[in-house]
């Protein structure tokens, strides 16, 4: 049987060997600079930047809503010509009619409400709360994506160990079945790992590549997997205090100010809402022409007072250009209850903002519980998995020791070789999870 090592795997291995040079050519990346580049290009973070921009208008409109308005009014009307000064339609002032008008316009009242102001302000506030939520929503997928890049590595290098082990292991039985110590059938059970361990090497390095490219969508502005992240699973923070994790995530949280703000903005809501009860006051003030002749003053016998009325007093010229001031208070009286059902609705959206925002309390605590716990039991279990990894690695030295004596068989060393891979991802695994766990909890904390 030929123990010589597949020439095909070299495809597959090389990329994992050759790591550390590939690192100098492509971008490395932290978990730091993932999560600010997923701020800078996510989709979701530059929707909620827009959503931001867009409240700030609002914010600005309601701010000009209680300042004077300037219009332009320039009108011509020509009415059909009977004999008479107004012509055939008697509403109209004359045959020709010119307006060329400065309009002034002033909701008076509005100096004094200040609700559409406040709640625009408050929407802004919602707007902003919620590019911090869509970027802590945005950091839980880099951290998995992340986490999951090193873990595939990880798996890829275990599976390349183990393809070696059973390489050294297929000469081992090659040279006892030649020495005449061992059974044909043990280096056939050797050769039998290799298909599995190949297809499990093609797998890993498959899985590698997927989890590049997923979170490559997220901290690119343009598609690329072309980069290398830093290995950061032996590094593990401290597990920091519950009570300091509650409070800071009670402190710092989004979801919490978005419910708060959303609260205000419906309260403000009922205040506009309450505004249909009130009068309006509007005063206006036009400046300019509103005569028969489009000119300042006319050249010609006229009427003296007014364009069409009577008795028909001529004047050799008058005035053209001038100005009216005029203040218009409307009252309502009767709309069949539109605005109590204005009113009714705005509180009814309140008592949802404060129900949303208890929601929001409560998800935070059992978000914050759930995290730690989790980073809990991942801590407490990776002194375990260490020591199960020495063990797994000893047993598989001292069980091929055993196999060269003649006292264990191929099957104990093959089981002590799958032990030993297993023993390795389930290190890096807890590794991972422990990690996950805590960028998890720093992300709730505002720390990410």
């Amino acid at each position: 049987m030929n123990a010589r090592f597949d020439p095909r795997l070299a495809a597959l291995i090389v990329p994992i060997v050759l790591a550390p040079r590939l690192a100098a050519q492509a971008p490395q990346i932290t978990l730091a600079d993932a999560l600010q580049r997923a701020r800078q290009y996510g989709g979701q973070v530059q929707s909620a930047n827009l959503a931001v921009l867009q409240s700030a208008e609002d914010t600005y409109q309601a701010k000009k809503a209680s300042l004077p308005t300037l219009n332009a009014f320039n009108q011509y009307i020509n009415t059909q010509g009977n004999g008479t000064p107004s012509g055939v339609f008697v509403a109209n002032d004359g045959v020709h009619v010119y307006n060329e008008q400065a309009v002034v316009h002033e909701e008076a009242l509005m100096l004094f409400r200040h609700g559409e102001l406040h709640r625009a302000m408050a929407a802004e506030a919602v707007a902003k709360a919620k590019v911090e939520v869509a970027a802590r929503g945005l950091n839980a997928t880099v951290i998995q994506n992340y986490y999951a890049i090193l873990s595939a590595q990880r798996k890829a290098m275990n599976t390349q160990a183990a393809l070696a082990e059973a390489q050294r292991f297929l000469q081992i039985t090659a040279d006892q079945v030649k020495a005449g110590e061992a059974a044909h059938s043990d280096e056939v059970r050797a050769q039998m790992l290799l298909p599995q361990l190949q297809r499990d090497l093609q797998d890993a390095a498959a899985n590698v590549e997927k989890a590049k490219i997923a979170l490559g969508v997220l901290i690119f502005p343009d598609f690329s997997s072309e980069f290398t992240v830093v290995d950061d699973l032996n590094q593990l923070p401290p597990l920091p205090r519950v009570a300091e994790t509650q409070s800071q995530a009670t402190a710092t949280s989004p979801d919490l100010k978005v419910a708060n703000e959303s609260i205000n903005e419906a309260r403000y809501d009922i205040d506009v809402a309450r505004y249909g009860y009130l009068p309006s006051l509007g005063l206006d003030f036009f400046y300019g022409i509103d005569a028969n002749q489009f000119a300042i003053k006319t050249e010609h016998s006229t009427q003296a007072t007014g364009r069409s009325t009577l008795p028909n007093y001529q004047v050799n010229a008058r005035q053209n250009l001038g100005y009216v001031a005029q203040a218009t208070l409307n009252i309502p009286v009767w709309n069949w209850g539109t605005t109590r059902s204005k009113v009714k609705q705005a509180e009814q959206r309140r008592d949802q903002a404060q129900n949303d925002l208890k929601i929001a309390q409560k998800t935070l605590q059992g978000n914050v519980a759930g995290a730690y716990a989790e980073a809990r039991a991942a801590f407490a279990q990776i002194d375990s998995l260490r020591t199960s990894l020495d063990l797994a690695t000893d047993n598989l030295r001292l069980t091929i020791i055993r196999y060269q004596a003649g006292e264990a068989t191929a099957f104990e060393v093959s089981d002590a070789q799958s032990t030993l891979a297993q023993a390795r991802n389930g290190l890096d695994d807890g590794l991972a999870r422990y990690r996950v766990a805590i960028a998890t909890l720093e992300t709730l904390t505002g720390a990410l």
